[in-house]
């Protein structure tokens, strides 16, 4: 699907051909004589619309409109959050038709800004994604274009393109995550970074098990014993900044199939497993976005790719690895795989001298018992990193909830028979889970995203939601450095 921006007066809306015409409505009612303003005030007059978010009225063929169809959206407040219901809404409508031209007005709304055009980018690629990989008839994408009209192009532009990019960001996230195990091994994972690198800015290196053995990430490689799949290390780096700039470091947990390995899970709902690659697949569509929108630094992307399986050569419960980085991990539950192949990741982040480490995880389903499928649950060893996440989260609509650390969530990990143990007891299981990684993340700001109750959706809805790409590229923006003026030459006073 591809997007446009343009101006266009509110009777060169009403003239223009398409499919569909979207026009978003909101609490403060527009003036003017043109046909859809005047459809849309008698449409509320009458009391057969009103502007609340997500409200819809449909007119076929209407009188002095020259679109097919007319989808009046009530846009309520008019806030980015309204927008993107509006959208949701109106494009969910169009989506089993034949429309294929939809022409989307924000011309109504006063308070519309580059994030509303942001926002309605974003919902119109949501509601349209459509998986068909498996499939054997493949379902068609008949929807073609959507043209965005807004009243200024200065003031949209930034907003416009920051959405486009982010669309092919989540889509590819989505993408991945949503394919079954069979079709995401971590061979293909690797494949699909080494995709990425055709892009400009982008270099892929991915490792294989010797490469990985020779590195010492022994607690990596204990998870990957137990599957046929060999491990697929995936190092992504994108050059958008000076040479001597610290990057930014994203970390994704790429177990692309978990079964708890010999501390196996229950069968029922063991098919949402394909989804624990989904810190992996975020990273990813991070990738792709970055390729798109070309901001100005550098980000590297690492990830650590497995199948956690029970057979005779998986680790055991009671068993002790060696991490990378010399500490020896005795593995109480096979189950709690995603640390241990993090923690080698973590320790491999410290050769870029990182200006600040995020590494994206389905950890824990203790984190969906604490924050549901609102909020991604936050962890930061750093407080100024906190708040740049938990700020991106709030201006992507991309929420997340920082969670404490405190060093008394530690003790649980006590062991006798290693430096650490995997798991502690069942409560604060999410916050003992970071209290792990955070072992390994002692020589950089450090923050931990568990996705593992927001990366999905479960039931009739069920299939990847593409988070936490928004908050993680709203916030590599927000870590561009302005660019220094350059010092003017001096003049000599001298005759």
């Amino acid at each position: 699907m591809d997007f446009e921006l343009k101006t266009l007066t509110p009777a060169r809306i009403c003239a223009e051909k398409c499919d569909a015409l979207i026009v978003l409505v909101g609490e403060a009612a527009a003036s003017g004589s043109d046909a859809v303003t005047t459809l849309a005030a008698g449409a509320i007059k009458s009391g057969d619309f009103e502007s609340k978010a997500g409200k819809l009225l449909s007119a076929y063929r209407p009188q002095d409109i020259s679109a097919t169809r007319v989808l009046l959206a009530g846009a309520g407040d008019g806030s980015t959050k309204s927008i993107r219901t509006a959208v949701h809404a109106a494009m969910a409508a169009l989506k089993s038709t034949n429309v294929r031209r939809v022409l989307l007005s924000l011309v109504g709304l006063p308070k519309a800004d580059h994030e509303s055009v942001r926002a309605a980018v974003l919902a119109c690629a949501d509601a349209c994604y459509v998986y068909s990989t498996t499939k054997s008839k493949p379902v068609e994408q008949k929807l073609q274009r959507v043209v965005l009209v807004v009243s200024a192009l200065a003031s949209s532009r930034a907003g416009f393109d920051k959405g486009v990019g982010l669309s092919k960001g989540l889509a590819l996230t989505r993408e991945w995550a949503n394919r079954p195990a069979n079709h995401a091994t971590p061979t293909l994972l690797g494949q699909a970074a080494k995709e990425l690198g055709k892009l400009p800015g982008i270099k892929v290196e991915v490792l294989g098990p010797r490469e990985v053995s020779k590195l010492g990430m022994g607690s990596f490689m204990a998870v990957a014993r137990g599957s046929e799949e060999p491990l697929r290390f995936i190092v992504l780096r994108y050059d958008g900044g000076t040479k001597t700039e610290a990057p930014v470091v994203l970390i994704g947990k790429g177990i692309t199939f978990d079964t708890g390995g010999i501390s196996i899970k229950p069968a029922a709902e063991m098919d949402e497993m394909k989804y624990d690659m989904g810190g992996a697949a975020s990273v990813l569509g991070t990738f792709r976005a970055l390729a798109e929108l070309q901001p100005a630094l550098n980000v590297i992307g690492l990830i650590p790719a497995c199948e956690n399986m029970p057979d005779g050569r998986a680790i055991k419960p009671g068993d002790v690895v060696t991490s990378m980085s010399g500490q020896t991990i005795e593995i109480l539950n096979t189950d709690a795989e995603g640390r241990l192949v993090l923690c080698d990741a973590l320790t491999y982040a410290e050769r870029f001298k990182p200006r600040a480490v995020v590494d994206i995880a389905t950890l824990t389903g203790a984190c969906v018992i604490a924050l549901g499928g609102v909020r991604s649950g936050l962890f930061s060893s750093d407080d100024a990193l906190a708040q740049s996440l938990a700020a991106a989260g709030d201006s992507s609509m991309d929420l997340c909830w920082r969670m404490p650390l405190d060093d008394e969530y530690a003790d649980g990990l006590k062991t006798h028979f290693a430096d650490v143990a995997n798991v502690a007891g069942r409560a604060g299981g999410a916050i003992t889970a970071a209290k792990f990684l955070q072992r390994f993340a002692g020589k950089f700001p450090w923050a931990h995203l568990d996705i593992a109750g927001t990366a999905w959706k479960s039931g009739a809805a069920k299939g990847s939601t593409g988070r936490p790409v928004p908050l993680l590229v709203d916030f590599l923006l927000g870590q561009v450095q302005p660019a220094r003026p350059v010092p003017k030459k001096r003049v000599s006073s001298r005759a």
